[in-house]
């Protein structure tokens, strides 16, 4: 929506946005109830909060090219998800987890969310008019004639003004504005993938442990950041010395994202309050043990250097032989086969929060 991408912060979003493949988790449960995570939509590594609005605005568009995870990588680009007046408004004055200009806002923003305002600070306000926009820059973008693909056109008329789209005839060049518009729109769609779900991520059954399961589950996709991450959702984290590098270089301190254990305690929070650590979720929990042949939805599996001593991974029962969990530096949270996710002899045991 507005000119704004340095060089550095280009530079930070190719570091944390990495592309992932398409991966089907079915838990199947006889439980009575039945959500699908996504909403069928293919959507991944999206907020919660943000999902159905997001999954609402595509849903409302007729034009091919618009795609949940196109709004989801232009969403991450904008604002990084940040809703709050101090995260996410502009040096020049862009408001709201779209970035919207007043004026623009003016043209494009409605009640979405029927809370009785119009806001670009309110989530489902913000995505609807995004989508509004955008579905009406790939009308133009379509009927330009223009080169670079329609989804190009579109984001570029979303940043600069479709009439600078029109002046240049297609997506302004490196030249314009510092490289800011070039490089935006060369990063949104390099980066959709990392939105890109399965067409079926289905989590069957009601209680704290699927449902824990299905919240997690939303975070597929997010990158794994060693001490990132808590009950409010992604964060950087950190290196100790060990870990957290890739490498030979930090990629905690400037990766966005969960370790094994905030994921965890992001996914009961705040129904239950878990510790932060894996070797604190495994006191926490140790008196309520499953067998491996009792497990279930949202039980919690935990490993140690050869099975015993210091708890060092912890992951979610997803059903069927495999496991959600954040694996490590370098990875993204994921759906792996239990008897794989770490190394078999490491295996502690199961509980039931």
């Amino acid at each position: 929506m507005k000119v704004l991408v340095g060089a550095v912060a280009v530079l930070l979003g190719i570091a944390v946005l990495l592309g992932i493949g398409v991966v089907v988790l079915i838990v199947d449960d006889d439980a009575a109830a039945t959500e699908a995570s996504d909403g069928g939509g293919g959507l991944q590594g999206v907020p919660e909060e943000f999902r159905k609005w997001i999954l609402k605005a595509d849903a409302d568009c007729t034009e091919p090219g618009m795609t949940p995870a196109l709004l989801a990588a232009q969403l991450y680009q904008e604002s990084k998800f940040k809703t709050s007046r101090e995260e996410a408004t502009s040096r020049v004055g862009a408001q709201g987890p779209a970035q919207f200009m007043p004026g623009t806002w003016a043209t494009w923003g409605r009640d979405s969310d029927k809370n009785g305002e119009v806001s670009p600070w309110d989530i489902g306000d913000a995505v609807m008019a995004q989508g509004r926009m955008m579905c009406s820059l790939m009308k133009s973008a379509k009927n330009s004639g223009y080169p670079g693909g329609v989804q190009a056109l579109a984001l570029a008329g979303y940043n600069a003004g479709w009439g600078r789209v029109q002046e240049y005839g297609g997506v302004p060049p490196e030249t314009f504005a510092r490289g800011e518009t070039f490089n935006y729109v060369k990063l949104i769609l390099s980066s959709m993938k990392r939105f890109e779900g399965p067409g079926l991520l289905t989590v069957s059954g009601s209680g704290t442990g699927p449902d824990a399961l299905r919240k997690a589950s939303t975070r597929m996709g997010t990158p794994y950041a060693y001490g990132g991450g808590g009950p409010a959702g992604p964060s950087t984290g950190f290196c100790d010395g060990t870990n957290g590098y890739l490498n030979g270089s930090c990629a905690a301190s400037t990766t966005t994202g969960f370790d094994c254990s905030s994921l965890v305690q992001y996914a009961y929070w705040p129904k239950l309050k878990l510790p932060r650590t894996a070797e604190a979720q495994y006191g926490a929990t140790s008196d309520r043990p499953v067998a491996r042949g009792d497990l279930k939805p949202g039980d919690l599996l935990f490993w140690a250097k050869g099975g015993s001593g210091f708890i060092y991974h912890v992951a979610l029962y997803a059903g069927d032989g495999n496991v959600l969990h954040a694996p490590r530096t370098g990875r993204h949270v994921e759906v792996a086969p239990l008897t794989s996710a770490m190394p078999q002899g490491d295996y502690v045991g199961a509980t039931r929060p």
